[in-house]
């Protein structure tokens, strides 16, 4: 900026382990962005080392960043990014497309099945207007999940929905990451959504305050079940 040099993220260093639930936490300016940017491989550090799967990243063009990320990374967003115009299946398929040895056969089997496991088979030809917030984020987490990356990596999934969709979302993660061994990274200023995971790192001014584990993690399932329904009142 002008002269002045700002540094987004100072001496940042940490290990995320194969099936490991971990959120990242910090406020407005904390670096967060810039790190998910690093580890989505959407950017480069200026310096040090960003490792992915034993893949450095350091000296990858653009398209071989691109493949990485296409190949190891499932993406969940705030703003679920579906497609308006197109069902959940085929946004489910989308990242298939890019990849020429799955055949159509293969890519309609694979997006059931990533359906299947958000609990959506009975929505798979329904439109993204047609399904409610929380729907469209589970079709997002499907899509996520169709190229079978090593890590799912979420940007504050739960920011656009209630508490009791919020809480099914984390309940889904918990299953993910519980049944079937889904390593996941996930961005959050919630500390009760913090709570779901199993290791919380914290940033503050572009540096890690806090890594810690969390040693009482919260059901979300229990949680969800605690809530008031429409019956109680």
């Amino acid at each position: 900026m002008g002269s002045e040099i700002v540094r987004a993220l100072k001496g940042v260093s940490f290990t995320v382990e194969q099936g490991e639930f971990v959120t990242i936490m910090g406020s407005s300016g904390s670096g967060k962005t810039t790190l998910l940017n690093i580890l989505g491989c959407l950017d480069k550090p200026t310096s040090g080392d960003y490792i992915l799967d034993d893949v450095s990243i350091k000296k990858l063009s653009r398209n071989e960043l691109a493949r990485l990320r296409n190949k190891k990374i499932g993406f969940v967003f705030q703003a679920y990014n579906l497609l308006a115009r197109t069902t959940a299946r085929e946004n489910v398929e989308l990242p298939l497309l890019y990849n020429s040895s799955i055949t159509l056969k293969e890519r309609h089997e694979r997006s059931m099945k990533a359906l299947a496991s958000v609990k959506l088979e009975d929505r798979v030809g329904h439109l993204p207007n047609q399904l409610s917030g929380g729907q469209q984020q589970r079709v997002a987490i499907a899509r996520a999940l169709v190229n079978e990356p090593v890590m799912i990596l979420a940007d504050e999934a739960t920011g656009n929905l209630d508490s009791r969709t919020s809480y099914e979302i984390m309940s889904l993660m918990q299953e993910l990451n519980q049944q079937q061994g889904k390593t996941i990274v996930f961005v959050t200023h919630e500390p009760d959504i913090a709570a779901f995971s199993n290791r919380t790192i914290t940033l503050k001014d572009g540096k890690v305050i806090k890594d810690t584990k969390n040693e009482n993690v919260r059901s979300a399932k229990d949680m969800l079940m605690s809530l008031p329904t429409n019956d109680d009142y």
